[in-house]
């Protein structure tokens, strides 16, 4: 194949997909997704999170969260983990909307390669990023398209 007609200098290299050093960082979950589970017997909940500050600012991290599972640990597991965030966010969850674009700081571990993959990110924890609110937040105003989240403000 002939390169010729391709500017190289107008793109970046791709990223690393290294897993992220183990710690804290300062993310925001921007997106969510309920999917099926492998068995099809139930469903998990995946939070897609990007860190928001540092060298690691824009790097993505998924967790999943089994909420419709015939495992009751698991459930419990992940309702644990959705109140844990709730709490981080300083929220009362009636619906998943309610995580999106809100600042949390975010526990990270690094899971090494087996098994034929390689090393990734788990969440292992979630936490305030910040002081609580002097006031009770408004309910949430319907998100307008062109306005940017919070954190790029």
């Amino acid at each position: 194949m002939d390169f010729s007609n391709i500017n190289f200098d107008a793109v970046e290299a791709a990223p690393s997909f290294e897993p992220i050093p183990a710690g804290n960082y300062k993310c925001v979950i921007t997106d969510h997704e309920q999917k099926p589970t492998k068995s099809q017997n139930g469903s998990y909940l995946q939070l897609k999170i990007e860190v928001i500050e540092g060298p690691y600012a824009g790097r993505i991290i998924f967790d999943r969260l089994n909420l419709i599972n015939p495992n009751a640990t698991a459930v419990e597991i992940a309702t644990r983990t959705l109140k844990s965030i709730g709490a981080a966010l300083q929220v009362p969850l009636h619906n998943s909307e309610e995580l999106l674009d809100r600042p949390l700081m975010v526990k990270l571990a690094v899971r090494p390669a087996s098994n034929g993959y390689d090393a990734s990110n788990d969440v292992k924890g979630y936490a305030s990023a910040g002081a609580a609110p002097s006031a009770p937040a408004a309910p949430a105003a319907a998100p307008q398209a062109a306005a940017a989240p919070p954190w790029k403000r």
